[in-house]
Formats: structure tokens, sequence, C-alpha cells
């Protein structure tokens, strides 16, 4: 098995890192986050990336693609939930069909860790979109790893951010005061 992990940012990396490392799994790392915005943010969030992959000899594969067009007009009419599945389908499908260009046996993504996605939908994407491309989607309720990767983040410095990326997404925080791009 080797597993090609799609990354929104760092700090939900680290137990991802753990958890394959424990269980002799390779993987590589797939920066594929069109939907982050703004700009700035994008930029911090794979900075952050970057470096704690660096830093624990993890490499990453950069897709810079930045579609903030697409979310202010073409989603604007979406609902909240009509958006997400959109974002998960777009994400979960280039990264299924880059795993099998580059070689992997099987995909996975980071938003499977986080208690805010919808997991039920992440994994019907990631079945449907391994299928097609012929590549396994290895979907594990990581949810349980969470707390521990954000202390693993607290401690290491890594830039943590407060929203989920898209521009509604930072629109609705209740963080927004907190959020600094410096």
């Amino acid at each position: 098995m080797k597993v090609f992990l799609h990354a929104c940012c760092g700090p939900c990396m680290t137990s991802f890192d753990k958890y394959f490392k424990e269980r002799n799994i390779p993987y590589s790392v797939y920066f594929y986050n069109p939907n982050i915005h703004p700009y700035k943010e994008f930029v911090k969030r794979m900075k952050t990336l970057d470096e704690y992959a660096e830093s624990i000899g993890i490499e990453v594969i950069h897709d810079m693609s930045f579609q903030q067009y697409k979310w202010e007009h073409e989603y604007a009419e979406l609902t909240a939930n009509e958006r997400c599945k959109n974002c998960y389908e777009q994400r979960i499908n280039k990264t299924a069909e880059a795993a099998k260009q580059n070689g992997f046996t099987h995909f996975t993504s980071t938003l499977l860790i986080s208690p805010y996605q919808n997991h039920e939908m992440i994994n019907e994407i990631g079945i449907s979109a391994g299928r097609r491309n012929d590549v396994a989607f290895y979907y594990k309720d990581f949810r349980e790893y969470f707390r521990g990767g954000q202390n693993i983040a607290r401690e290491k410095g890594l830039y943590r951010q407060k929203y989920c990326g898209c521009i509604y997404s930072y629109n609705e925080s209740k963080f927004r005061d907190k959020i600094s791009w410096d």
C-alpha cells in the first residue's frame, strides 16, 4: 500500500503522519485546495504544510489552482451543503486522478480528521472517485485524532486556521477578528 494524502493544512496532517508511520504505510502529500480564500490564507496554509512536511521528511506535490471567482460567482446561489459537496467533489476527484497518475494504490484526505466535515459525503465521493480512477479510497474516521493533532500543531507553533477555507466559511466565522495574514 502506498497512500496519496490530500492535505488542506499542516495541523490536520500531523496526526496522519503519526498514524501512517506507526503502521509503516508510505505516503506522499498533495496540496490541492482551490477553495481556500483569500489568496493570503491559501499561501499561509500551503507554507505551513510545506514547513511541517519538510521537518518530517515528507514529499509534497502542489497544484496551485486558486479559484476564488468560482466560489464567489458560480457557487453564490448554492446552499452551504451544496457548496461543501462541490468542494469535496472537486478536491477528492482531482486527488484520485493525481494518485493514479503518480502510481499510488490508495488515496485519502485530511478532511477526514475534522469533526466539522461531512464524513458520509466525503466517503461516498471518495469511493466513487476511486472506482473511476482505479485507485482505492482509504477511509477511516480519523476524528478521534483531531485534538491530538491540534496539540501537536500548537506545540510546533504551526499556523492553525480559524475557518474551513472558502470565502463563505470565512464570512461566517465567529473568529474573524482573530484572523491575521501577516
